[in-house]
């Protein structure tokens, strides 16, 4: 077996794909700064335990598992920051107030997610900590359509959802953490056959209420009402329901190339989840290019209630998506020893070109730069041509 092969699912990125990867994660970090989020770091290994503290057990499948050698307990690498983030804001930082975060790392699953090509994602993220009311969700959404845009990605077809519908649906009911998660996955697919017979442990109008949810989706306007007519009353459906009737409207300021949709069956990460939920599409790729939502019950499990919401995506996906793929200009010079050479190449970096030395005869192979100028010698001084 060569030595050099990579696990399954596991890939280099190569010169150009790098660099645009870096070139919008800065921007997008740019971006966020520019709305108060302040960036934090961390670490890709923490005691297992602590780790998967208020997740779900699809998180737990998803994370390598290893000993540390110093302490003989078991350690997880990441397969999510945003426990992570959420332990960063209830301990570390202790705010009372609004705290704003965002971030950037290297997450790892150990089992490659449906729908996607890769074990190892960059996830980048925002989370707003510390606010209860819709205007935390509405920012979340709005900073996630302007990252998007940032990639060139401006045609998005955004879905909302809302866990407090399931929640007034199964309230009083005595089901499994088990047959919740066999629930979720039902209602994902939107298998009504099996949804059937899985509901027939529930009262007439629970079971119906369900079978409903698989047909609740669609323009906003249209499901709402819809939704008010047919699904029970109660309380925590109700506030759902007015919850994401308040963010439709909202959305109104939206870009036209924002199509905005509910999608009440779209439960996935339901028992992370406590609010609003929501999931952005592009072109080109059947998964979503992000998801997000409040989650505010992972603060209690660190032991602090704090409302919080946000969203994640992989920005190696986002990178391979993004239509901003210009090679940057650079300068080919030669590699010889001449002070007057070099004080010229000292002052085209500064100023922001790329130089590029290289030995006479010798070609410039390079996928990210385009090489079309080059350093000539004119009588005495060094001039920049076209090639």
């Amino acid at each position: 077996m060569n030595r050099w092969l990579l696990p399954e699912d596991i890939a280099d990125v190569l010169p150009a794909e790098a660099r645009k990867v870096e070139t919008l994660r800065r921007a997008i970090l740019d971006l966020y700064q520019s709305y108060g989020y302040e960036l934090v770091a961390p670490p890709i290994l923490e005691f297992l335990d602590s780790l998967l503290t208020g997740t779900g057990s699809d998180l737990n499948l998803q994370t390598f598992k290893l000993v540390d050698q110093l302490s003989g307990r078991t350690l997880g690498l990441r397969a999510d920051m945003t426990p992570q983030v959420a332990r960063i804001d209830a301990h570390l930082l202790n705010r009372k107030g609004v705290t704003r975060l965002c971030y950037a790392g290297s997450i790892a699953h150990a089992r490659t997610p449906v729908g996607s090509a890769a074990r190892e994602e960059l996830q980048l993220g925002a989370e707003i900590y510390g606010c209860a009311t819709w205007e935390a969700d509405f920012e979340a959404i709005s900073l996630l359509l302007k990252t998007l845009s940032v990639a060139g990605l401006n045609t998005v077809y955004l879905d909302l959802s809302h866990a407090g519908v399931l929640e007034g649906i199964l309230d009083g009911q005595n089901i499994s953490k088990e047959d919740v998660e066999a629930l979720y996955s039902l209602l994902q697919s939107k298998d009504r056959s099996r949804l059937a017979i899985w509901a027939k442990c529930l009262p007439a109008k629970s079971a119906e209420a369900l079978l409903a949810l698989t047909e609740l989706n669609g323009p906003c306007g249209e499901v709402l009402a819809k939704a008010k007519q047919i699904l029970p009353k109660h309380k925590c459906i109700d506030e759902a329901l007015a919850q994401l009737e308040r963010l439709s409207t909202a959305a109104a300021c939206f870009s036209n190339d924002v199509e905005l949709s509910i999608d009440l069956a779209d439960l996935r990460g339901y028992q992370y989840h406590s609010g609003v939920m929501f999931a952005a599409y592009v072109d080109k790729l059947p998964q979503p290019i992000a998801r997000g939502g409040r989650y505010d019950h992972v603060g209690q499990a660190f032991g602090r209630a704090r409302p919080a919401t946000g969203f994640s995506m992989d920005l190696l996906t986002l990178a391979n998506l993004s239509p901003l793929a210009q090679r940057k200009s650079a300068i080919v010079a030669p590699w010889i020893e001449d002070a007057s050479l070099a004080n010229k190449i000292a002052q085209l970096r500064q100023v922001g070109e790329v130089v590029i030395q290289a030995l006479a005869g010798d070609a410039v192979e390079t996928a990210e730069y385009l090489c079309e100028r080059e350093l000539v010698k004119q009588g005495s001084s060094w001039e920049v041509k076209k090639k």
